[in-house]
């Protein structure tokens, strides 16, 4: 069985190379950058903010609207709710050792049968990927039998941007076949151990230096 998530799918996805040099292997470390840094600290001030009412840090008040107004949705908050599924698709604890797939909601309100999902991102919605929603109203559904709909948005704070996705618990099947033919590559990668480099205008900034098409050889 290959345990995965919605980033480390999308790593392989992007260069299989890199995913197992990184990822698997662990010969090399990707560096944390300045952006992923504000990431981190955006995600942490909002956890605080929502979660125990900590007052934002002044340079994330910008930030307070947008939020202020996904906290007064009707319903039961949950902040950076930890989800995972066993293989067979149904939910387990997020350390549990037989967990398949794993993943965190910056904030899910759940109110009746209607579960909505938001991730926070602190980058461009230029390149938004709405399977990380998709993925996430599949474990919602695993993890709470009572919601029959999924409302998902990517909330990018820069510019107060939203991409909206809704979901169906009837219609989750379907959800999951757009994920089959990436896990099929994954699997079938991870059997036969053979990981192709996947040469893109990124390779420059690639940790894997050893790979034939990084910018520096």
């Amino acid at each position: 069985m290959v345990k995965w998530s919605f980033s480390g799918l999308k790593d392989f996805v992007n260069c299989p190379r890199q995913y197992n040099e990184v990822k698997v292997k662990q010969n090399y470390t990707k560096g944390v950058t300045e952006q992923m840094r504000y990431g981190t600290e955006v995600h942490k001030a909002l956890e605080e903010y929502v979660r125990d009412g900590k007052p934002l840090p002044d340079f994330y008040a910008r930030f307070k609207k947008t939020v202020d107004a996904l906290k007064e949705i009707p319903g039961e908050q949950y902040v950076e709710y930890k989800m995972a599924l066993r293989e067979d698709k149904t939910p387990c604890d997020f350390s549990a050792p037989d967990y398949w797939v794993r993943g965190i909601v910056d904030l899910m309100i759940i109110d009746g049968d209607t579960a909505f999902v938001t991730d926070y991102k602190t980058g461009s919605a230029k390149y938004a990927d709405p399977k990380q929603l998709r993925l996430m109203a599949l474990m919602t559904f695993a993890h709470f039998p009572e919601v029959k709909h999924v409302k998902g948005a990517l909330v990018f704070l820069l510019n107060n941007g939203f991409v909206t996705e809704d979901y169906s618990r009837a219609k989750a099947d379907s959800y999951w076949a757009r994920f089959a033919p990436d896990l099929a590559r994954l699997k079938l990668a991870t059997d036969t151990d053979v990981w192709t480099p996947n040469p893109t205008p990124l390779c420059g900034w690639c940790p894997v230096t050893a790979c034939q098409f990084h910018k520096e050889r």
